[in-house]
């Protein structure tokens, strides 16, 4: 880093990606503002900036090793930084940068965690937790039991046909201690203390009620006018069910908005689509298997303009997963439970060949490839029609 781009940085002040310190603080402290960058997206801490922006450097000769100690000993599990010291106006800064964590959560020695929130950090709380330790993949949202559900909310023709499809045997002529510890077995009932509930994955696959027991669910629709969401709205319905419910409704929602311009070659007439269905399918298909269920209160959004299809997952992507990676065909779902039983319906597999599939279709239709983005708390998929 230069100098010059140091005085930029500490010019616009701190941020949700940067940190100033002063020499004298306590390496409890800096060890909180560290654990919030690396939940967060990474960051960077200037040591020897005051808050205001005033530089008065760095007088330690053993600042390195000491910023190092602190990012191993004062942190679970520990940080690698990049470290290096930048003189200006005759003094010196260090400059730490935090890595975007790849084993959340992390936690101060104190057992204290810490998210990062515009220029302050902020402890997590229960919800906040929940999200982290489901992005390391220790913990899967969609193995959690839902409180108030019991075997009475599974819809007994989904169990019927699925029961009878893939393991050969009708489970509702099984005896009902028998049928429950078959579901059980299948991880789509959960004991809870003396309680059988269902998990979050039966309710979104066998469920009657899904939206009732879990309102995050399903997909919000909605088709604008414009080109953005101030727009006036032409259409919006909201589309609740189980998983496959949600896909097939909301994919014969665009197919109909979906004009098939008629063509005649020769004496035949030839129709095209101008958004292949398979893509469509996928685009849905992966947002309701891979979006984040513990998000209380946040749907997907599927939203059409003029000239394109957002859909808009609640969740960012989990550890280790990166844009590039996926468009490669790198494969890592944050729920399992619904993985396994939508490729058992033939909604998806395991190879990681969806989100290859759509670049190479869209490049074949309009040149362009889909738009892949995270904002925010949310995954956005861009299927552009032009």
């Amino acid at each position: 880093m230069t100098s010059r781009e140091l005085l930029e940085i500490i010019a616009n002040g701190e941020n949700s990606a940067v940190e100033f310190k002063r020499e004298t603080i306590r390496p409890e402290h800096l060890a909180e503002e560290i654990v919030a960058f690396a939940n967060f997206e990474g960051g960077t801490v200037l040591i020897g900036v005051d808050d205001d922006g005033l530089i008065e450097g760095s007088q330690r000769e053993d600042i390195e090793e000491w910023l190092m100690n602190i990012c191993s000993h004062n942190v679970i599990p520990p940080v690698m930084p990049f470290y290096e010291k930048v003189r200006l106006e005759g003094k010196m800064v260090a400059v730490l940068k935090i890595p975007k964590g790849i084993h959340k959560p992390y936690q101060t020695s104190a057992g204290k965690y810490f998210l990062r929130v515009g220029s302050t950090k902020r402890l997590a709380g229960r919800e906040d937790l929940a999200r982290l330790f489901q992005l390391s993949g220790m913990v899967h949202y969609d193995i959690t039991p839902v409180p108030g559900t019991a075997e009475k909310d599974l819809d007994t023709a989904k169990l019927h046909s699925y029961f009878l499809e893939f393991y050969y045997f009708d489970i509702l002529e099984e005896p009902p201690e028998q049928r429950r510890r078959i579901l059980v077995n299948a991880d789509i009932l959960a004991r809870v203390e003396e309680q059988l509930c269902i998990i979050v994955g039966g309710l979104l696959i066998f469920g009657k009620e899904t939206a009732r027991h879990l309102p995050q669910s399903g997909i919000t629709y909605a088709r604008f006018q414009g080109k953005d969401v101030t727009t006036d709205i032409l259409d919006k319905k909201e589309i609740n069910g189980t998983l496959s419910e949600v896909i097939d409704r909301c994919a014969n929602i665009l197919k109909d908005t979906l004009a098939v311009p008629a063509q005649i070659q020769g004496t035949r007439r030839r129709e095209k689509d101008i958004l292949p269905p398979v893509v469509v399918r996928e685009a849905l298909v992966n947002a309701v298997v891979h979006r984040n269920y513990s998000i209380a209160g946040s749907k997907i959004r599927v939203f059409r303009f003029p000239g394109r299809i957002e859909v808009r997952s609640p969740g960012r992507l989990p550890n280790t997963v990166t844009i590039e990676k996926m468009k490669t065909g790198t494969s890592f779902s944050r729920n399992p439970f619904l993985l396994k039983y939508m490729e058992n319906l033939r909604y998806m597999d395991r190879l990681g060949r969806g989100v290859p599939m759509m670049i190479r279709q869209m490049k074949n239709l309009v040149g362009k490839e889909p738009g892949l983005e995270e904002k925010g708390e949310e995954f956005w998929l861009t299927l552009y029609l032009e």
